[in-house]
């Protein structure tokens, strides 16, 4: 049964644990943020990794890629461990990060050849996954050394970071002004509110690249973790992890999570949709849609620990993927090697291929218009 983090803080008290220990001095008024040196890229420019705290929640977020390297929330116990996959150095980052804890942008996912078409003119786009485009380009967001300022508000702390994407980046019309800004709230809930402005009509669709796992990072397998996620229907993809346009029910397929089950209960099913992926790569047609204000849309557990995570968004879907490709060629934070569902990536999205599915939400900007989505991210034990 989910605790609230009163509970963990009262356990860890009666277990002689002092508050400091578990992280929870600060959850009244967050801790200032923390800029630390985290190396330099080859042409010289400075990497920097910023610490918050608040709530019970740590959070460590590089200026390159506006990179999360690592989120600590406690146990049952009040233990902390960090849940989400990352590297210790910024070279590992650079050589070949499989786009761990990032900033994705201009455009999360897939976008079918790397071409589509908008007010009667083509744009072909930077392809990196086969003959498609993945998450932006050769060189997206995930790749950009960001501007970032921390901030305090009230009880709440974070960091607002701007980077500017100019006409004709990896193949974007427009240049476009994007700023994310992270806060760890008093409840330790960590919030991404994405805003982006552009000269010229332009497809956008931004998201966190966060691999968890709520066990710790380095910890082994997650599929006995539980995912629910409320989404009635999916979207089908090719050979080449494209939409082929249909909205699918998951009802009686692997794909369907509108009960807890464990994330390893069907994944080895002999489904199509399955070996197309090498597990789960898919994006879930969330049943709330679009809404103003985030909703509740997904909450995954640790039976062993006890950590939960539970995420509310604005967006219309959510790409769940299962860490198929995770390969035993990387060395984590903690020093382990990362394997095939060693973790998993929950992320807050418009459709992959968007541009070129008119029955799929837009991802269209134009002059004048704002983009705005948000994600919250809440935890307990």
């Amino acid at each position: 049964m989910e605790t609230s983090r009163r509970t963990v803080i009262a356990a860890a008290a009666a277990a002689g644990i002092t508050a400091a220990t578990v992280g929870t001095a600060h959850a009244s008024g967050g801790r200032k943020p923390e800029k630390e040196p985290f190396g330099r890229l080859a042409d010289g420019t400075k990497v920097h990794r910023w610490s918050l705290q608040n709530g019970g929640t740590r959070l460590k977020v590089l200026s390159y890629g506006g990179i999360v390297q690592s989120l600590e929330i406690p146990d049952r116990h009040g233990r902390y461990k960090n849940v989400s996959l990352g590297f210790d150095n910024i070279d590992s980052y650079v050589a070949g990060s499989p786009y761990f804890g990032a900033l994705i942008g201009r455009y999360g996912n897939r976008i079918a050849k790397g071409q589509f078409t908008l007010d009667g003119k083509s744009h072909q786009l930077s392809v990196n996954d086969g003959v498609n485009s993945l998450h932006g380009g050769a060189k997206g967001f995930d790749k950009r050394v960001w501007d970032v300022e921390g901030f305090t508000s009230g009880s709440d702390v974070g960091l607002v970071l701007h980077y500017t994407s100019v006409d004709g980046e990896m193949g974007y019309p427009g240049t476009l002004r994007t700023k994310v800004t992270y806060t760890l709230t008093r409840h330790g809930d960590w919030r991404v509110d994405y805003e982006a402005t552009t000269d010229k009509a332009t497809v956008v669709n931004l998201t966190s690249h966060v691999y968890w796992n709520l066990a710790g990072e380095g910890s082994g397998s997650i599929y006995d973790h539980e995912l629910e996620i409320a989404a009635a229907r999916y979207t089908p993809v090719d050979s080449g992890l494209i939409p082929t346009g249909e909205l699918a029910r998951v009802a009686g397929t692997p794909f369907d999570f509108r009960r807890t089950k464990t994330v390893g209960e069907d994944i080895r099913v002999a489904h199509q949709q399955l070996l197309y992926g090498k597990g789960i790569d898919h994006n879930w047609a969330l049943d709330k849609g679009i809404t103003a204000k985030p909703q509740h849309v997904a909450t995954l557990r640790d039976p062993s620990s006890g950590r939960t995570l539970k995420i509310a968004t604005t967006e219309p879907g959510l790409q769940f993927y299962s860490g198929n490709f995770l390969d035993g060629t990387l060395v984590g934070t903690g020093g382990h090697i990362y394997r095939q569902g060693d973790a998993l990536c929950l992320e807050t999205q418009h459709f992959p291929d968007s541009p070129n599915h008119p029955s799929f939400p837009s991802t269209v900007l134009r002059p004048g218009q704002t983009y705005r989505t948000s994600t919250v991210h809440s935890f307990g034990s």
